[in-house]
């Protein structure tokens, strides 16, 4: 990306407020500030966990709150603030036990607080980014049974529910909450300041139920442009750099004394988004063109330098539960003029809209464009403002470039792609059909017949929904060279984005 004098000058200010790491010990007594960059929500940054669609806004709720599941590398469900997480033969009533664990003022988790917690998220008015998987909870027949237990009732049988539980978003809260300027938790750091559109600085929860953190302080700093992330890891001022490019990966490994790469192979699915209830890609016809249009080999190899992976217009990859065995998508120039010819769209124009919120979306629509011109299309990148990017995209245009982590697949298709509204839909795709088969899925106990449903729906979704995976990329964080306690982690798991066990020394 190319930075205008203006833009460089504010950035190089930005990182020079920040001062560089001190060496220090590290042990929970020490008085160290951990120093970490993401890109910035502006002005509309909140502390709201129940809001969290940015990955900054996600990391900084693992900070703060914690989740009753977490997700492992492989998306299945761990128990976190839960003990227990217990359905009964039909797959509507849930038993969760609650661990011993304690707000940041002390008072005890109850449960009743996960049942206002459920209650917020699943209310229209807070739009939370985890609504459409706690509409399905009977708030009625829900009831804490004890201190430490409440029984959840679903309207339907549902054995995926402890998915649910560890997905970003559904962070718990302490019943009552309104105001989250200041948010009380039961995370590992307590709040300390917070503006929007600059720094928030965590202070560390000695009482945390999992071990106080080793740092003192953690402080995330917002550093929009993907360089100066780098710069700043290289220049010691931060000691993890999120969300590096593949060329950045590079120089991180060719400076092992100074920082360190940490490397999560095919995380994250690429994303090029037709809007398919709206012309022109309302037409299945052109739609195909566009997916036999483009050459996702070329992608993977310019765009991410050869890592990676060529999607196949299918979420996540062969490796997760439910990925359905279906033949690769290649790129046929001819079949795609053919199909164009056929729908009377040659030398149709349109814009691709891409932003600086993924660093690979710009080149990606650059490359895509040159590619579309070679099959009749007329496409020209439109780049929109990174802070209002995905806001933007749900409801204007007819082609995008998003990014998903990598999320369970019965979670990514019950938060994305049923036929209600939903702010995680690019694309416009409605499928009553496709409702159904989710439902019919999640119900049955058998995993087979679960696993042949949802296997259904992907094949569905990936021949109808507009949303084409032109690739499965790598995720890389880039921290320094004395840090420790950070793994490798895809995002949107347990791991990814959590600092409560990192040292710097």
């Amino acid at each position: 990306m190319t930075l205008s004098r203006r833009r460089f000058l504010g950035t190089t200010a930005a990182l020079a407020a920040i001062p560089a790491l001190a060496a220090c010990g590290g042990g929970p007594g020490a008085s160290d500030r951990l120093r970490v960059a993401f890109p910035g929500g502006g002005s509309r940054e909140s502390l709201d966990p129940h809001l969290a669609t940015q990955f900054v806004d996600q990391a900084r709720a693992k900070a703060c709150f914690d989740t009753l599941t977490g997700w492992t590398q492989e998306m299945t469900a761990q128990m976190r603030l839960a003990e227990t997480v217990e359905p009964d033969a039909t797959g509507r009533r849930w038993r969760i036990r609650l661990r011993q664990a304690t707000w940041h003022d002390g008072s005890p988790l109850t449960g009743d607080d996960v049942l206002y917690t459920f209650r917020r998220i699943a209310d229209p008015a807070t739009k939370g980014s985890a609504a459409s998987l706690f509409k399905g909870v009977d708030f009625t027949a829900s009831r804490s049974t004890g201190p430490r237990e409440v029984e959840v009732v679903l309207a339907a049988p549902d054995f995926t529910f402890p998915l649910w539980l560890g997905a970003p978003g559904a962070e718990i809260v302490r019943a009552g909450t309104t105001d989250f300027t200041k948010p009380v938790g039961t995370g590992p750091f307590r709040v300390q300041s917070f503006t929007p559109g600059g720094a928030t600085v965590y202070t560390r929860n000695d009482a945390y139920w999992d071990g106080a953190p080793p740092s003192a302080e953690l402080e995330f700093v917002p550093i929009e442009d993907e360089q100066a992330r780098l710069g700043a890891l290289l220049s010691g001022q931060v000691a993890y750099a999120h969300d590096l490019r593949p060329a950045s990966a590079r120089q991180v490994q060719g400076q092992p004394g100074r920082a360190a790469l940490l490397t999560a192979p095919q995380s994250t699915s690429q994303y090029l988004n037709l809007r398919v209830d709206r012309p022109p890609f309302a037409d299945p016809r052109v739609r195909e063109a566009v997916r036999v249009g483009i050459d996702r080999e070329a992608l993977v190899r310019v765009v991410l330098l050869g890592t990676g992976q060529v999607g196949n217009d299918v979420f996540g990859g062969p490796e997760l539960q439910y990925y359905p065995d279906i033949p690769q998508v290649t790129r046929d120039v001819g079949r795609a003029r053919a199909l164009l010819r056929e729908a009377r769209a040659e030398n149709l124009a349109f814009e691709l809209q891409t932003s600086g919120s993924d660093a690979n979306f710009g080149p990606a629509a650059t490359l895509a464009a040159e590619q579309l011109a070679e099959i009749g299309l007329r496409a020209t990148p439109r780049v929109l403002d990174a802070p209002t990017y995905f806001t933007a995209v749900r409801t204007s245009g007819v082609a995008s470039f998003t990014r998903s982590g990598t999320f369970p697949i019965p979670d990514f298709i019950g938060r994305r792609r049923l036929s209600k509204a939903d702010n995680s839909n690019y694309t416009g795709y409605r499928s009553t059909e496709i409702d159904k088969l989710y439902a019919a899925a999640v119900s049955r106990r058998d995993e087979s017949a679960r696993a042949a449903d949802l296997e259904r729906v992907q094949t569905l979704l990936r021949n109808d929904s507009g949303a084409l995976v032109w690739a499965l990329s790598d995720w890389n964080v880039g921290v320094a060279a004395g840090l420790s306690g950070i793994e490798a982690a895809k995002p949107n798991s347990h791991l990814w984005g959590r600092f409560d066990k990192a040292r710097v020394s």
